[in-house]
């Protein structure tokens, strides 16, 4: 071990992972200790020194006691043994996929003097690991060669060295860094495959795992009481040892990423410094990548099959608008480290399925309602559905609160969906607040007149009205904080109660088979997502994206406008031959004030023309 810092990371780490085992020492002892009684006990029976009705009892009962506790202590170590041990969800990329890639990886391994990993895998994530798979449920089967000739000995030899773990990438990296800059970042992440071949620590970091998945496994649901209760316990006790070891294994850790981190000191020093800061930029555009534009997409029933190639993308578009980025564009005329993939198209296809999974929860697989969409054809199958798909949902609400359209005789279709119908339902009036448009479903209250009792029962109705729409919303409160007019805080509800039943009546319906890859045994996808993007929407922006997409449709539908994708912003309309001027001002103003006027200013100037019906899905 080079270095001062990283001998003393890795005394530190092995001295950690000592004291986890002597925890494990500890639990074995306690287990074997009413065993060791009854030796006693017998003992001195045959010896002729515990003899009478008192010791044959005590014999009994601490019999009794040993086999009972040696069948729990057996059954705690059968299951943390086998318990299959919880694994990050990834795509694996073979040699023969990544030839260049994995070469990379082991002249780095030489450099450093570690053993190189067992095999690379890609996340949908910004950042990079080493993860053990050794479990038999984890690692492959160890296939001989027929020519391969069988060495005395050679088994118990594999059997005990320790297998390297596996090396995970963020996808991200590959296709935003170039080939020195990864080379740089993952040199520590490669280091640390040294203090895991440490046998202690392997130990230790075993037992730590066991105790993670028997954790898991007594607390899994759809158990008869008897066996429920038998897992309980299991279950407290696995805590115990682990909180018994918690805080070695964390210091263990630190020990280790210390001594990994120093041993790399000397490689790429330099470099990683510089590639650290495109590791916080891949981070941003990632993340604005998957709320902006993948989660749209999702919500359609589309997922975007070059995620990689967007956030690439979106970044350059940062480093071209944010002046701070400037120096960033000038690399990227090196080599990007996705070249070091033989398909990075197939590659970055699998790892765009796999987010979709874990941060929306779609299928596993293509189908007629989980179809792929590239780039190209984002705008007319993601962006100018959405807004249409929102618009006709909005117009179905009104229909349901009674709302009269906007009838124009000029038109060619009177009575059609229009923007017109919108402004009008949601123009406060200036002096008499009685709405002209009775709602059925959740009657409006006269405010001028509240000691009225028929208007007084009218209030208390719609606010019932007001509490069923909000709990049909998951998340939302029981009113909503947000100001907003008495017309459009209804309208915000019924939007929030008909896309809640929407969402139950899609997730009734089977979304697909589970995945089939080499990882799908590492995880499982009964609890997906499992990193939701986003909490539910609140009412007010409800209806303020189904206002703004009911614009969009007008727009595109009487002012020739056309939508748009926007690598940083997502969805966006595209008028004149740029982008749209914001509306969420106008919008607010309309849906807090009851207030049109600044929207139809810009409408007018827009040259859209709200009286004319729109096309909708």
């Amino acid at each position: 071990m080079t270095g001062t810092g990283g001998e003393l990371g890795a005394r530190a780490a092995r001295s950690r992972a000592l004291a986890v085992l002597r925890v494990r020492s500890r639990a074995l002892a306690v287990a074997l200790l009413p065993a060791a009684a009854e030796v006693i006990l017998l003992t001195g029976a045959a010896t002729g020194q515990f003899t009478g009705q008192g010791w044959d009892t005590a014999r009994w009962v601490v019999g009794v006691l040993a086999v009972l506790v040696l069948l729990a202590a057996a059954g705690v170590a059968l299951v943390v043994a086998r318990a299959r041990p919880a694994a990050s969800p990834t795509v694996p990329v073979s040699e023969r996929s990544a030839p260049d890639l994995y070469r990379l990886v082991r002249d780095l391994a030489d450099r450093l003097d570690v053993p190189a990993p067992s095999a690379i895998a890609l996340t949908p994530d910004c950042d990079s690991w080493l993860e053990d798979r050794t479990h038999p449920a984890h690692a492959p089967p160890v296939i001989r060669a027929h020519d391969e000739p069988v060495v005395p000995g050679a088994r118990l030899e594999r059997r005990l060295a320790v297998p390297a773990p596996v090396l995970v990438i963020g996808s991200p990296f590959l296709w935003w860094m170039r080939v020195a800059e990864l080379r740089a970042v993952l040199a520590p992440v490669v280091a640390g495959t040294g203090p895991s071949a440490q046998p202690d620590i392997a130990a230790a970091r075993r037992f730590v795992r066991g105790l993670d998945a028997a954790v898991a496994v007594a607390d899994a649901p759809g158990r008869g009481p008897l066996t429920r209760g038998v897992y309980a316990a299991l279950g407290r006790v696995a805590r115990l040892l682990l909180r018994g070891c918690r805080e070695h294994a964390a210091l263990m850790e630190r020990g280790v990423a210390t001594a990994a981190a120093e041993r790399a000191h000397a490689v790429d020093y330099g470099p990683r410094i510089a590639a650290q800061e495109q590791v916080g930029l891949a981070y941003a555009g990632w993340d604005r990548l998957l709320t902006k534009v993948a989660l749209p997409a999702w919500r359609m029933g589309r997922w975007p099959s070059r995620l990689d190639v967007g956030v690439a993308a979106a970044l350059t578009e940062l480093s071209r608008r944010d002046r701070l980025a400037d120096g960033f564009a000038a690399r990227l005329g090196d080599r990007p480290a996705c070249d070091l993939l033989e398909e990075p198209g197939a590659v970055d296809e699998a790892v765009s399925l796999l987010t979709a999974r874990l941060f929306h929860g779609g299928p596993a697989e293509s189908g007629p309602s989980w179809a792929p969409v590239d780039w190209q054809a984002y705008p007319e199958e993601v962006v100018d559905r959405t807004w249409r798909a929102e618009a006709a949902r909005l117009h179905r609400v009104l229909d349901s609160l009674g709302v009269s359209p906007s009838l124009d005789p000029a038109t060619p279709d009177p009575g059609g969906p229009t923007l017109a119908r919108v402004l009008d339902h949601l123009t406060e009036p200036a002096a008499d607040t009685t709405p002209t448009v009775p709602a059925p479903t959740a009657p409006l209250d006269n405010e001028d007149n509240e000691d009225n009792k028929d208007n007084k029962d009218n209030k208390d109705n719609k606010d019932n009205k007001d509490k069923e729409h909000h709990a049909d919303t998951p998340g939302s409160a029981e009113a909503d904080p947000d100001p907003a007019t008495e017309r459009s805080a209804l309208l915000a509800a019924g939007l929030s109660a008909a896309l809640a039943r929407e969402e139950r009546e899609e997730s009734a319906v089977p979304r697909g088979a589970r995945a089939q890859g080499p990882d799908s045994a590492l995880w499982e996808d009964g609890d997906l997502p499992l990193f939701p993007l986003q909490p539910p929407r609140t009412g007010r922006e409800l209806l303020a994206a189904h206002i703004t997409a009911m614009i969009c449709c007008a727009a595109v539908d009487t002012a020739g406008a056309a939508p748009g994708l926007d690598w940083l912003d997502g969805p966006t309309l595209m008028l004149d031959g740029g982008r749209a001027a914001d509306l969420t001002p106008k919008v607010l103003s309309l849906i807090e004030e009851g207030d049109p006027a600044p929207l139809r200013a810009w409408l007018a100037e827009s040259g859209i023309r709200p009286e004319k019906p729109v096309r909708l899905v």
